[in-house]
Protein backbone atom coordinates (compact mmCIF):
# COMPACT_ATOMS: atom_id res chain seq x y z
CA UNK A 1 0.00 0.00 0.00
CA UNK A 2 2.70 2.17 1.05
CA UNK A 3 4.10 1.45 -2.35
CA UNK A 4 1.63 1.92 -4.16
CA UNK A 5 0.88 5.62 -3.15
CA UNK A 6 4.69 6.58 -3.92
CA UNK A 7 3.68 5.02 -7.55
CA UNK A 8 6.70 2.34 -6.78
CA UNK A 9 4.91 -0.69 -7.87
CA UNK A 10 6.32 -2.78 -10.92
CA UNK A 11 4.09 -3.55 -12.98
CA UNK A 12 1.04 -2.41 -10.68
CA UNK A 13 1.14 -5.76 -9.06
CA UNK A 14 1.83 -6.97 -4.99
CA UNK A 15 5.12 -7.13 -4.13
CA UNK A 16 6.00 -10.09 -1.50
CA UNK A 17 9.92 -9.08 -0.79
CA UNK A 18 10.72 -7.50 2.52
CA UNK A 19 12.19 -3.84 1.52
CA UNK A 20 15.75 -2.71 1.45
CA UNK A 21 16.35 1.18 0.35
CA UNK A 22 19.62 2.45 0.37
CA UNK A 23 19.17 6.05 -0.07
CA UNK A 24 22.55 8.09 -1.16
CA UNK A 25 24.01 10.94 1.51
CA UNK A 26 22.72 14.02 -0.98
CA UNK A 27 19.25 13.01 -0.19
CA UNK A 28 16.83 15.41 0.81
CA UNK A 29 15.04 15.43 4.43
CA UNK A 30 11.19 15.54 2.51
CA UNK A 31 12.96 12.46 0.30
CA UNK A 32 14.06 10.48 3.69
CA UNK A 33 11.02 11.20 5.59
CA UNK A 34 8.02 12.01 2.98
CA UNK A 35 6.39 15.44 2.32
CA UNK A 36 5.78 17.06 -1.17
CA UNK A 37 2.50 18.69 -2.34
CA UNK A 38 0.68 15.13 -1.53
CA UNK A 39 2.53 14.10 1.25
CA UNK A 40 3.61 10.99 -0.14
CA UNK A 41 5.75 8.67 2.02
CA UNK A 42 9.56 8.95 1.84
CA UNK A 43 12.32 6.43 2.26
CA UNK A 44 11.77 5.49 6.39
CA UNK A 45 8.12 4.75 5.31
CA UNK A 46 8.98 2.93 2.30
CA UNK A 47 11.47 0.77 3.94
CA UNK A 48 8.56 -0.28 5.94
CA UNK A 49 8.94 -3.90 8.00
CA UNK A 50 12.27 -4.11 5.73
CA UNK A 51 16.01 -2.68 6.05
CA UNK A 52 16.72 0.98 5.64
CA UNK A 53 20.52 1.13 4.92
CA UNK A 54 22.89 4.47 5.31
CA UNK A 55 25.96 4.05 4.05
CA UNK A 56 28.45 6.98 5.10
CA UNK A 57 26.28 7.84 7.90
CA UNK A 58 28.07 11.34 8.74
CA UNK A 59 28.05 12.40 5.25
CA UNK A 60 24.26 12.73 5.49
CA UNK A 61 22.64 16.45 6.42
CA UNK A 62 22.57 16.63 10.25
CA UNK A 63 18.96 17.60 9.72
CA UNK A 64 17.78 14.53 7.99
CA UNK A 65 19.45 12.18 10.11
CA UNK A 66 17.67 13.95 13.39
CA UNK A 67 14.40 13.74 11.39
CA UNK A 68 14.65 9.81 11.57
CA UNK A 69 14.67 9.82 15.68
CA UNK A 70 11.36 9.70 15.83
CA UNK A 71 10.13 7.37 13.66
CA UNK A 72 12.63 4.95 14.61
CA UNK A 73 11.38 5.48 18.02
CA UNK A 74 7.81 5.28 17.86
CA UNK A 75 7.89 3.22 14.33
CA UNK A 76 5.78 5.51 12.34
CA UNK A 77 5.96 8.80 10.79
CA UNK A 78 3.48 12.24 10.40
CA UNK A 79 3.87 13.94 7.28
CA UNK A 80 2.29 16.94 7.95
CA UNK A 81 1.34 19.64 5.30
CA UNK A 82 -1.10 22.57 4.58
CA UNK A 83 -3.77 19.88 2.85
CA UNK A 84 -2.73 16.55 4.31
CA UNK A 85 -1.99 15.12 7.56
CA UNK A 86 -0.58 11.80 6.85
CA UNK A 87 0.70 8.86 9.48
CA UNK A 88 3.07 6.60 7.77
CA UNK A 89 4.15 3.02 9.09
CA UNK A 90 8.16 3.40 9.36
CA UNK A 91 8.92 0.00 11.41
CA UNK A 92 12.70 -1.07 10.18
CA UNK A 93 15.66 -2.39 10.58
CA UNK A 94 18.30 0.42 10.20
CA UNK A 95 21.71 -0.39 9.42
CA UNK A 96 24.21 2.23 9.15
CA UNK A 97 27.83 2.16 7.93
CA UNK A 98 30.41 4.97 8.53
CA UNK A 99 34.62 5.12 8.76
CA UNK A 100 35.88 5.75 12.01
CA UNK A 101 37.32 9.13 10.39
CA UNK A 102 36.61 11.55 7.44
CA UNK A 103 40.38 9.81 6.04
CA UNK A 104 39.32 6.33 7.77
CA UNK A 105 42.79 5.47 8.36
CA UNK A 106 42.52 5.95 12.33
CA UNK A 107 43.34 2.56 13.39
CA UNK A 108 45.85 1.41 10.18
CA UNK A 109 49.25 1.59 11.01
CA UNK A 110 50.59 1.88 7.49
CA UNK A 111 48.37 4.87 6.70
CA UNK A 112 47.84 6.82 10.08
CA UNK A 113 45.99 9.42 10.70
CA UNK A 114 47.61 12.96 10.99
CA UNK A 115 44.79 14.28 12.96
CA UNK A 116 44.07 11.67 14.77
CA UNK A 117 42.07 12.09 17.68
CA UNK A 118 40.74 15.15 16.27
CA UNK A 119 39.64 14.32 12.77
CA UNK A 120 37.68 11.11 14.60
CA UNK A 121 36.38 13.13 17.05
CA UNK A 122 34.84 15.95 14.39
CA UNK A 123 33.73 13.25 11.96
CA UNK A 124 31.52 11.91 14.41
CA UNK A 125 30.21 14.18 16.47
CA UNK A 126 28.16 14.68 12.98
CA UNK A 127 25.71 12.39 14.87
CA UNK A 128 24.29 13.21 17.65
CA UNK A 129 24.30 11.26 20.92
CA UNK A 130 20.64 11.30 21.04
CA UNK A 131 20.74 9.38 17.14
CA UNK A 132 23.44 7.03 18.35
CA UNK A 133 21.45 6.24 21.73
CA UNK A 134 19.26 4.26 19.31
CA UNK A 135 21.17 1.83 17.75
CA UNK A 136 21.59 -1.01 19.32
CA UNK A 137 24.13 -3.11 18.00
CA UNK A 138 27.97 -0.59 17.50
CA UNK A 139 30.40 -3.16 15.72
CA UNK A 140 33.88 -2.08 14.73
CA UNK A 141 35.18 -3.77 11.95
CA UNK A 142 38.68 -4.18 10.76
CA UNK A 143 40.06 -3.76 7.90
CA UNK A 144 40.11 -7.14 5.85
CA UNK A 145 44.03 -7.97 4.37
CA UNK A 146 44.40 -9.17 1.03
CA UNK A 147 45.59 -12.39 2.35
CA UNK A 148 42.61 -12.83 4.51
CA UNK A 149 40.57 -13.16 0.91
CA UNK A 150 42.35 -16.56 0.38
CA UNK A 151 41.45 -17.52 3.83
CA UNK A 152 38.43 -20.96 3.21
CA UNK A 153 35.22 -19.98 4.44
CA UNK A 154 34.11 -19.86 7.90
CA UNK A 155 32.89 -23.09 9.92
CA UNK A 156 28.87 -21.32 9.61
CA UNK A 157 27.74 -20.32 6.71
CA UNK A 158 24.83 -18.12 5.89
CA UNK A 159 22.05 -20.44 5.89
CA UNK A 160 22.86 -22.23 9.52
CA UNK A 161 22.75 -18.51 10.96
CA UNK A 162 19.68 -17.93 9.48
CA UNK A 163 17.63 -21.06 10.55
CA UNK A 164 19.16 -19.88 14.12
CA UNK A 165 17.78 -16.24 14.01
CA UNK A 166 14.31 -17.77 12.58
CA UNK A 167 14.35 -20.46 15.80
CA UNK A 168 14.59 -17.35 17.86
CA UNK A 169 11.70 -15.57 16.02
CA UNK A 170 9.84 -17.92 16.82
CA UNK A 171 10.61 -18.57 20.61
CA UNK A 172 9.33 -14.58 20.52
CA UNK A 173 6.02 -15.05 18.51
CA UNK A 174 5.06 -17.88 20.85
CA UNK A 175 6.10 -15.24 23.88
CA UNK A 176 4.18 -11.99 23.05
CA UNK A 177 1.35 -14.57 21.90
CA UNK A 178 -1.92 -12.28 22.07
CA UNK A 179 0.24 -8.80 23.49
CA UNK A 180 -0.14 -5.52 21.86
CA UNK A 181 1.93 -2.57 22.48
CA UNK A 182 -0.03 1.23 23.57
CA UNK A 183 -0.73 1.94 20.55
CA UNK A 184 -3.06 -1.82 19.93
CA UNK A 185 -0.33 -3.02 17.19
CA UNK A 186 0.44 -6.45 18.15
CA UNK A 187 4.01 -7.29 19.44
CA UNK A 188 5.89 -10.24 17.80
CA UNK A 189 9.50 -9.48 18.86
CA UNK A 190 11.88 -8.63 21.50
CA UNK A 191 12.68 -5.32 19.55
CA UNK A 192 9.01 -3.55 19.98
CA UNK A 193 8.31 -4.62 23.25
CA UNK A 194 8.11 -2.11 25.79
CA UNK A 195 8.95 -1.04 29.15
CA UNK A 196 6.31 -3.11 31.03
CA UNK A 197 6.56 -6.21 28.77
CA UNK A 198 10.65 -6.01 29.47
CA UNK A 199 9.74 -6.30 32.62
CA UNK A 200 8.14 -9.70 32.74
CA UNK A 201 9.93 -11.07 29.93
CA UNK A 202 13.18 -9.78 30.42
CA UNK A 203 14.51 -9.87 34.15
CA UNK A 204 17.67 -11.30 34.12
CA UNK A 205 19.41 -13.29 36.87
CA UNK A 206 20.95 -11.78 40.26
CA UNK A 207 24.29 -11.54 38.59
CA UNK A 208 23.06 -9.93 35.46
CA UNK A 209 20.82 -7.25 37.24
CA UNK A 210 23.88 -6.41 39.44
CA UNK A 211 25.87 -6.53 36.31
CA UNK A 212 23.52 -3.87 34.43
CA UNK A 213 23.47 -1.66 37.37
CA UNK A 214 26.70 -0.80 37.78
CA UNK A 215 26.86 -0.35 34.06
CA UNK A 216 24.26 2.08 34.12
CA UNK A 217 25.84 3.94 36.28
CA UNK A 218 29.63 4.03 34.74
CA UNK A 219 28.35 4.15 31.47
CA UNK A 220 26.38 6.80 32.04
CA UNK A 221 23.18 4.84 30.27
CA UNK A 222 19.93 7.09 29.47
CA UNK A 223 16.49 5.06 30.08
CA UNK A 224 16.99 4.20 26.79
CA UNK A 225 20.13 2.60 26.66
CA UNK A 226 19.12 0.81 29.67
CA UNK A 227 16.05 -0.74 28.54
CA UNK A 228 17.78 -1.09 24.91
CA UNK A 229 20.35 -3.40 26.31
CA UNK A 230 17.89 -5.45 27.69
CA UNK A 231 15.77 -6.11 24.58
CA UNK A 232 19.34 -6.93 23.25
CA UNK A 233 20.19 -9.44 26.40
CA UNK A 234 16.71 -11.13 25.85
CA UNK A 235 17.10 -11.53 22.40
CA UNK A 236 20.84 -12.79 22.73
CA UNK A 237 19.39 -15.22 25.41
CA UNK A 238 16.50 -16.44 22.58
CA UNK A 239 19.15 -16.94 20.21
CA UNK A 240 21.01 -19.59 22.22
CA UNK A 241 17.74 -20.99 23.40
CA UNK A 242 18.20 -19.82 27.10
CA UNK A 243 15.17 -19.39 28.87
CA UNK A 244 16.26 -17.09 31.26
CA UNK A 245 19.21 -14.19 30.77
CA UNK A 246 22.58 -14.46 32.25
CA UNK A 247 24.95 -12.20 32.82
CA UNK A 248 27.04 -13.64 29.98
CA UNK A 249 24.14 -12.12 27.92
CA UNK A 250 24.19 -8.64 29.66
CA UNK A 251 27.76 -8.42 29.37
CA UNK A 252 27.52 -8.95 25.48
CA UNK A 253 24.41 -6.54 25.21
CA UNK A 254 26.34 -3.66 26.59
CA UNK A 255 29.65 -4.65 24.74
CA UNK A 256 27.83 -3.30 22.07
CA UNK A 257 26.86 -0.24 22.96
CA UNK A 258 30.32 0.71 23.72
CA UNK A 259 32.31 2.71 21.19
CA UNK A 260 36.20 3.17 21.11
CA UNK A 261 36.94 4.60 17.82
CA UNK A 262 39.27 7.43 19.27
CA UNK A 263 39.97 6.59 22.42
Amino acid sequence: MIRSIAGDLAGGGLTRRRPFRDPHHSASLAAMVGGGRAAKPGEISLAHLGVRFLDELPEFQRQTIEALRQPIETGHTMVARVNAHVDYPSRVQLVAAMNPCRCGYLDDPSRACSRAPKCARDYQSKISGPMFDRIDLHVEVPEVASADLALPPPAENSATVAARVVAARRIQAKRYDGESDAQGRPVRINAVADCKLLERVATPDEAGAALLTQAAEQMRLSARGYHRALKVARTLADLEASEGITRIHIAEALSYRRIHLWA
